[in-house]
């Protein structure tokens, strides 16, 4: 089939790696005009989130460029430890810079798609044969499927299924490098104050990635604002007006970040996943939000979409790919949900009791050992299909599957 997917940053990518394999034609539309760089983390945790890249040959790339971040101190306004987190709880088994795994994504794939960068789809028209879709910029196509996977904002949402509410998790945040003037090498510091969330992390010695969140009510953003960055940049200079410890210093290096990102935490939550021959992929049909597992959850969803496209007509393709990863979604979110409060405690007590259990646990090797459970529990809590169909290395099971 001739497939469109919009979209190019982990679910798009990932779904076309598969795709082609199983004998496709992929365009992927991407409306950034290059590659999306970007500082920030992301991590992958358990076995299937690990297995699935074994299974796309990209797992060891992948190893070779984690970040191997050590533990964050916790401290409070005069620099004195407060407390350590360990780097199990926020850097899964495997840590990345989005920019890095971007691009080992899009060099497994480029030879193989046809990526478009810098347009976007302006309107999309089905039929019982196919999809005729315009773009800003490009000529009109027609497809015979068009998969959304950009993102919790997603334009092909938009226009397939109409409004759909966002469920807000209360947590507003930024991401943004700068200068590593701090001394960090594979190390962070986070500090807090009610409401609000500062860490540094030390990837090398030159970069730092600097991570702002608070929360606020009554805070006016929305769709208007996902473009307007200058506005961005005040929101977030309000919210930490007055702040203590090293917080204006990053304001100022924030103001002139030119990988400044902003946004929302919300979750997308939708009775369906697919109409006619349009299907979501990723955060654009189901957002988890921080804790979320969201990385995880675009390569798992891709590799599941295109083993059940591979053994079975699209609209029932659709429909069992839905009902394999929608258990698997649904806990993800859950957890998801209760996370503002790890995330950013909302008074000095909140704060003051999770960093007593983070020193408990520092001592505590057999609760540590839990903790490491807990933290991946929910990322494994599925059950990968064996598509043998796409082609991979081994399944679950250490079974030898069909290598490419």
């Amino acid at each position: 089939m001739d497939i469109l997917i919009s979209g190019a940053s982990v679910a798009g990518p990932s779904l076309a790696h598969w795709l082609h394999h199983a004998g496709h034609r992929v365009t992927v539309v991407e409306r950034a005009p290059a590659l999306r760089g970007g500082g920030y983390a992301v991590d992958f945790r358990g076995r299937v989130h690990l297995e699935v890249l074994r299974r796309m040959g990209l797992l060891d790339a992948m190893r070779a460029r984690a970040t191997h971040m050590g533990d964050i101190a916790i401290v409070d306004r005069d620099d004195a430890v407060t407390a350590t987190m360990p780097s199990a709880i926020f850097s899964g088994d495997l840590e990345l810079l989005r920019g890095d795994l971007g691009e080992i994504l899009y060099e497994a794939t480029r030879d193989h798609v046809d990526y478009v960068f810098g347009d976007s789809v302006a309107t999309i028209t089905q039929d019982a044969d196919g999809v005729d879709v315009t773009f800003e910029r490009g000529a009109p196509r027609r497809f015979d499927l068009v998969v959304g996977a950009d993102g919790v904002n997603s334009r092909v949402r938009e226009l397939v299924f109409g409004p759909v509410p966002q469920r807000s998790l209360g947590v507003y945040g930024c991401i943004f490098t700068m200068p590593n003037e701090f001394g960090l090498d594979r190390a962070g510091l986070m500090y807090n104050e009610p409401r609000l969330t500062v860490t540094i992390g030390g990837i090398n010695p030159d970069q730092a990635v600097i991570s702002l969140f608070f929360t606020a009510e009554g805070l006016t953003y929305d769709k208007r604002d996902r473009h307007d960055v200058e506005r961005q940049r005040r929101i977030v200079a309000d919210a930490f007006a007055g702040a203590g410890w090293r917080v204006p210093r990053l304001l100022e290096a924030m103001r002139t970040a030119p990988d400044f990102w902003f946004d929302s935490t919300a979750q997308i939550r939708m009775e369906r996943w697919s109409r006619g021959r349009v299907v979501l992929l990723g955060d654009a049909g189901y957002a988890g939000g921080p804790g979320g597992n969201g990385t995880g959850l675009a390569v798992v969803g891709a590799h599941v979409l295109a083993g059940e496209l591979a053994t079975a007509p699209f609209g029932r393709a659709f429909e069992v790919y839905e009902h394999r990863l929608r258990p698997y979604v649904e806990t993800c979110q859950k957890q998801a949900s209760g996370g503002a409060d790890f995330l950013v405690p909302s008074t000095d007590r909140k704060i003051a009791q999770r960093n007593r259990f983070f020193r408990t646990i520092r001592y505590l090797p057999p609760v540590k050992h839990l903790f490491k459970h807990l933290a991946t529990r929910t990322a494994t809590a599925f059950d990968l299909p064996d598509y043998g169909v796409l082609g991979h290395t081994r399944d679950l099971s250490g079974n030898r599957g069909n290598v490419l």
